[in-house]
């Protein structure tokens, strides 16, 4: 590339990533809570007791509030596509949109149609109807999730595509492929347990401080009850696909797990750190690794911190004794474990990217053989295609933000054991009836609303933020997806979008505090 307004890229980088993360405090409490509400009419549709018609009243006015504003910055996300990354756009063809397409015609139509009879349908249709309604717009705000998750996997592990040189854009060639890839399938289920915890905590820390207030308690303990049981469940599925999780990244983007365990030096057996802080040397551990791979800072890069001897080799390949690839091995390459040097990765780009450029060349001048020939030398280079662009900017450039990626995962990770205990513990005084004894489990549980949604935010921050500089893994980097803006332009609209979701954050926050104080009896 001649010329990259790094600027630019970056202001468009921050600005997606302000929207995702706005946008993403509010979807979780959607998909967790619109099945809790599902479960609760369910059990006043059996048992005909109205306090559980009251109950489930009281959450769907937060549900309501949560929903509208959410369905506002998602909006917004997807137009970013098409205006800060239009390039990127381009270039997936008609594989991103496809799984977009049909989360808005069906999954979100569905959604929207149901959730209306949902709010205002409870005396113009039968019990049933209203309790099919409402588990439908359960199902149908998780299947918008499916659909974008989907799209976010095919980014992670691009599957199912083939590329066409003549009007330079990814196209599908295998549906099947691409929805059940299996980053995509796995991201899903990890993504919507880890919603319906932090929309457990949601509940759990609500009733709480409904308790401590001497309000509602009748209720509040009930709705602990479900939500304690339902978060237990959750986190359990949550901590099983991150596993799994963890294994398809092994397989699929090693340099994330890499920066996800802070590991400079592959190794057989590697070490699991369970709780560990980078150790920073010139200014940041980027610098730190730049300077060991010159030479000159040998051997001083490493995560300082406790470890479980195995525990990366098992997590990773279910081996003790499995190679797990370092930044250094992946940078560097590593012939005895089969791993090709980033420089080799750059060398096959560049050799794909000049291939196809002398195609379309030969096309418009009506050399068909001459098209040929670089035509296979393109497709046989294709899979180095995005390293290419790397060519005058330096290995350094591939490497994510360690520190962020590793202190974000682990983070997530004590936390999520935390909220595997903090389940039992709801559960078992609620069930003794001592749970008013227990003000500082109370006030735990008010403080783990924060906490949940702080393990989303990292959680979505491990995942892109690791896979730095793809857009789509190892075809695409970001500097080449952004669209062609003045830098001037992203900024005044970052700082419009920052004053906008602030304010519709703050707006909710006050609508639910308001709502929340007058309790279950209004």
């Amino acid at each position: 590339m001649e010329h990259i307004d790094w600027g630019l890229v970056n202001w468009s980088r921050a600005q997606f990533a302000l929207t995702a993360l706005y946008h993403w405090i509010f979807v979780p409490l959607t998909l967790g809570l619109s099945f809790m509400l599902a479960i609760m009419e369910t059990i006043y549709y059996k048992t005909g007791d109205e306090k559980w018609l009251k109950i489930e009243k009281f959450w769907l006015k937060l549900f309501g509030i949560n929903f509208a504003i959410g369905v506002a910055t998602g909006i917004i996300l997807e137009f970013e596509f098409g205006t800060n990354w239009s390039n990127y756009s381009w270039f997936v063809g008609d594989i991103f949109g496809a799984p977009l397409a049909i989360e808005g015609i069906m999954a979100f139509f569905m959604e929207s149609t149901f959730i209306a009879i949902m709010f205002f349908g409870w005396n113009k249709v039968s019990k049933k109807a209203h309790l099919i309604s409402t588990w439908l717009v359960a199902i149908g705000s998780n299947l918008s999730a499916l659909w974008i998750l989907v799209a976010n996997g095919w980014m992670q592990n691009p599957v199912g595509m083939k590329f066409n040189p003549d009007t330079m854009r990814n196209e599908m060639e295998n549906f099947w492929d691409v929805l059940f890839n299996p980053v995509a399938i796995n991201k899903f289920i990890h993504t919507i347990t880890s919603a319906y915890t932090f929309s457990a905590l949601f509940v759990i820390g609500v009733s709480a401080w409904l308790i401590l207030k001497n309000k509602d308690k009748l209720y509040a303990k009930y709705s602990m009850i479900i939500a304690s049981v339902f978060g237990f469940l959750a986190i359990i599925a949550t901590i099983i696909t991150g596993d799994g999780s963890a294994k398809q990244v092994a397989k699929y983007q090693p340099m994330k797990l890499a920066a996800m365990e802070g590991l400079y030096k592959g190794s057989r057996g590697a070490p699991l750190i369970a709780v560990g802080t980078p150790t920073i040397r010139n200014g940041s551990l980027i610098k730190s690794i730049e300077d060991d791979l010159a030479g000159r800072n040998q051997e001083k890069v490493k995560i300082e911190g406790f470890e479980i001897p195995y525990g990366l080799s098992i997590l990773a390949f279910n081996d003790p004794n499995a190679f797990v690839p370092g930044i250094k091995d992946l940078v560097e390459g590593n012939p005895k474990e089969g791993i090709r040097s980033y420089k080799e990765r750059i060398k096959s780009g560049k050799i794909a990217i000049e291939a196809l450029a002398n195609y379309k060349k030969a096309k418009k001048e009506g050399k068909e053989s001459e098209a040929k020939k670089y035509l296979e030398i393109f497709r046989a280079h294709f899979d180095d295609f995005g390293y290419g662009y790397f060519d005058k900017l330096g290995v350094e450039e591939l490497i994510p933000p360690v520190t962020i990626t590793f202190m974000s995962f682990h983070t997530m990770v004590l936390l999520g054991t935390w909220f595997l205990i903090f389940f039992y513990l709801v559960y078992r005084a609620v069930q003794k009836d001592n749970i008013e004894k227990k003000k500082w489990l109370l006030k735990l549980g008010v403080w783990g609303i924060f906490f949940g949604w702080l393990a989303q935010e990292l959680g979505w921050i491990t995942a892109e933020a690791g896979r730095m500089p793809w857009v789509i893994q190892d075809l695409m980097p970001t500097m080449v997806a952004v669209s062609h803006l003045h830098k001037e332009n992203v900024m005044l609209t970052f700082a419009l979008f920052f004053i906008v979701f602030t304010a519709l954050l703050i707006a909710e926050i006050k609508i639910m505090i308001t709502t929340i104080k007058n309790g279950f009896s209004n």
